[in-house]
Parts: C-alpha cells; structure tokens; sequence
C-alpha cells in the first residue's frame, strides 16, 4: 500500500534500527571468539562498572524490556558470568552480579571490543564518531511517550 504518490520521507526509526543492526554485526564478529553477543557484553560491562544491579535497574539503563533482558542473561547465568539473587532492599526484587568467571570473560572481551570500536571509528571517523554517539545518547533519552500527533513522524 502506498501511503501518498510521492516518495516517502525518511523514516528515522528504520534509519537507526538499520544502523544499530549493522554495528551490532560488526561487534559481535569481533567478540565471537569470547563467546559473547555484543548485548551479553553490554550486560557484563555494566555490572562490572556499576557493581551489582536489580534487573529492573539494568533494564532501564540498557533501554530493554525486562522480558529481552531476561533472554539475553539467561546463557550468562548458565555459564556462570552472572549470578541472580533477592535484591537486598526488596526480596521481591532480583539483583544481578557479575561473578569472577564473568570478570575475567568480560576481560577477554575488552581487546576484542577496542579492536571492533578501533574499526568503527577508522572507517567513521572518531570526531564524527564520538558526535554520533553524542547525538544517540540524546535519542535514547527521549522519554518513552509517542509523540503527542503521529502526522509529525517519518513513515514507516
């Protein structure tokens, strides 16, 4: 169906979810010998610099469901990267932590992740590299409300 006899404007949603594919390919190749998926690593990171985390805390910061997010740990915790237990101010809650095995994994990876940053930026640019990642921290905090008239939008 098309939506009117000219072209399309361009959709930004599709425009950054194709970006975000195509990094993600990028850095998961480079990571592929750790055995970690660039989200697996994302997780790992996060714990290790931000000590130990409720899952809802995690999720937020990560701009995931909990639902993906509990998909995404699930072959960390089987591998013993992370452990999960009651939260410590809410037993309702759950905490992650990243484990010893989870460090020195996450240690591994770090070589590989500079090596696929490294080639980002080289092919990028790291001035315009560090501008995009500045102006993809702005669009992540964009509140998670649609925008008050649809018409206003790409399509999709």
């Amino acid at each position: 169906m098309r939506l009117s006899s000219r072209e399309p404007e361009p959709c930004n949603c599709l425009a950054l979810r194709q970006a975000a594919r195509r990094a993600t390919q990028l850095y998961d190749r480079a990571l592929a010998s750790t055995g970690l998926r660039t989200t697996q690593f994302s997780i790992l990171f996060k714990l290790s610099h931000h000590g130990p985390m409720t899952i809802q805390a995690l999720a937020d910061d990560l701009v995931l469901d909990r639902t993906t997010l509990g998909r995404t740990m699930l072959p960390l915790q089987r591998d013993g990267l992370i452990a999960i237990r009651a939260g410590a101010s809410d037993r309702r809650s759950k905490e992650l932590r990243l484990t010893r095995a989870g460090a020195a994994r996450l240690g591994r990876a770090v070589a590989c992740w500079r090596a696929a940053q490294a080639g980002f930026e080289r092919a990028f640019g790291r001035a315009r590299a560090a501008e995009l990642r500045a102006i993809l921290r702005d669009v992540a905090a964009i509140g998670a409300e649609p925008a008050d008239d649809p018409a206003q939008g790409g399509t999709p």
